[in-house]
């Protein structure tokens, strides 16, 4: 498998790296949370949803600078999470495949998160611009709803690898422990035998908090922790999430 490096990180490698959601509806909401997370984030993802001028493309491309700026050499990872998988807006197909295509060709961002679903043509398009300006991308998928059969799980990560992302994620939802135990199962599978590259998986809620803390142990390479606002729940805070990750490294 593929390691990722981006900066001075390297991703599926080791402890799992903490990705920090920085999430905020003003400019100054962002940058007070941009600040916080880069005190213990490994990375930072900008849940650009949350931003209540989004959609101004200038406004957007200033905001990136800004926080480019602010976290330094921290990895900026550029997140538009659509209404269908848990973000906060709707949004056209062909705008958001405009929207992440410009926050590739800004430079601020390392990373851009292509939801894997959103049509064919439309990831393609992403991960090709993205590559272009050699920014990363992670192909992700979000079940709010239920935990797939581990081999359904599998199937998605493999057609997100095949998609051509360099991360592929996916996050579910526990109706039960035992769904916890599908996803561990579906993640040793997909780093055991399929994975080309680093693969990142989670069971949400608090039923799920486990997976976000056992990643090194099956195979996810990175994991969430909140310094502010959770983007998702059964987020754990970056502090306390670092100081267990350590612990069962060091074991």
């Amino acid at each position: 498998m593929n390691t990722v490096n981006v900066r001075k990180v390297e991703i599926g490698k080791g402890i799992p790296k903490i990705c920090v959601p920085v999430v905020g509806i003003t400019r100054d909401d962002i940058i007070d949370a941009a600040c916080k997370a880069k005190e213990t984030a490994d990375l930072v993802e900008w849940r650009a949803d949350w931003y209540e001028d989004v959609l101004d493309f200038k406004k957007t491309e200033k905001m990136m600078e800004e926080l480019r700026e602010t976290l330094g050499d921290i990895p900026l990872l550029f997140t538009f999470r659509t209404l269908k998988e848990g973000g906060e807006k709707e949004i056209e197909k062909s705008v958001y495949v405009k929207l992440n295509e410009m926050a590739v060709k800004t430079g601020f961002a390392d990373l851009v998160d292509a939801e894997a679903f959103t049509g064919t043509d439309e990831v393609n398009t992403i991960v090709e611009t993205a590559h272009l300006y050699g920014v990363k991308v992670i192909a992700s998928n979000h079940d709010f709803q239920k935990t797939p059969p581990k081999e359904e799980i599998v199937s998605r990560l493999c057609f997100m690898q095949e998609c051509g992302a360099d991360i592929v994620k996916i996050a579910v939802m526990p109706q039960s422990k035992k769904d916890v135990l599908t996803l561990l199962l579906a993640t040793e599978e997909m780093v055991r035998e399929h994975a080309k590259c680093p693969v990142v998986t989670m069971s949400m809620s608090e039923v799920g908090v486990v997976c976000r803390i056992c990643g090194e142990a099956f195979g996810s390479a990175l994991t969430f922790g909140a310094v502010k606002n959770a983007s998702a729940p059964g987020q754990l805070g970056a502090e306390e999430l670092r100081m267990v990750l350590k612990i069962l490294h060091d074991v």
